[in-house]
């Protein structure tokens, strides 16, 4: 008879963290493994060392820092996704900067945090992410929105901008559903949408038509 707990185990979400601050990769593997659903299965200081072992793990999630020693963290996405197009990769950094927030995301990722993201935060996205969702938090979303300021022809409808606006003021999905009286699933799919519109699926194609038409 299977061991209810190990099946329980299996059951989880399996959490791959490359990141190169060795205290900072420890406290994401305590908060990850505190988690009911979720269990961190490898961490790694650097893509290299990641890439090399990702052929012999099985894992749904990678937490990916952006700046790391030797390859970067957008092009681990880019090696990443083009082997294993399904794993989920959420990028976590301390850098405002809006040019890597796009590459990260046209590479493949799909959420992006910055690393003082709380607690409660993180393992909400994290969750988020494992249901098809595509989060990012306040800070970023002021990125994005400060982006999208300066181009005259962005994509994104009037919806789509205002939920990227309360994003960006720190509003939960529960505060932002409250405040436009829609479901908490409908900003979800806002969310996929504006990342969609913003080719931040590795569409190549897209990534290029967008780029020559200057609406990224």
């Amino acid at each position: 008879m299977m061991d209810p707990h190990l099946n329980k185990s299996r059951e989880k979400n399996k959490v791959v963290i490359v990141e190169d601050d060795a205290e900072i990769r420890h406290g994401f593997q305590i908060m990850v493994n505190s988690a009911e659903n979720f269990v961190v299965i490898a961490t790694f200081g650097s893509a290299e060392d990641f890439l090399e072992k990702a052929g012999t793990l099985q894992f749904d999630v990678v937490l990916m820092d952006i700046k790391l020693p030797g390859m970067s963290g957008i092009e681990a996405v880019r090696v990443l996704k083009a082997n294993n197009p399904k794993v989920e990769i959420m990028m976590v950094t301390v850098y405002d900067d809006s040019e890597l927030v796009f590459e990260a995301l046209k590479a493949g990722a799909s959420g992006y945090l910055s690393k003082g993201t709380s607690y409660a935060k993180l393992l909400e996205a994290l969750d988020d992410l494992t249901k098809g969702g595509s989060p990012m938090s306040s800070k970023i979303a002021r990125l994005v929105i400060n982006n999208l300021r300066i181009n005259p022809d962005s994509p994104l409808t009037k919806r789509e901008a205002t939920i990227l606006q309360l994003l960006a003021e720190g509003k939960t999905y529960y505060q932002m559903a409250e405040e436009l009286y829609i479901s908490r699933d409908t900003i979800k799919t806002h969310l996929k949408h504006i990342y969609a519109k913003l080719y931040v699926k590795s569409r190549a194609e897209a990534v290029a038509k967008a780029s020559k038409q200057k609406l990224i």
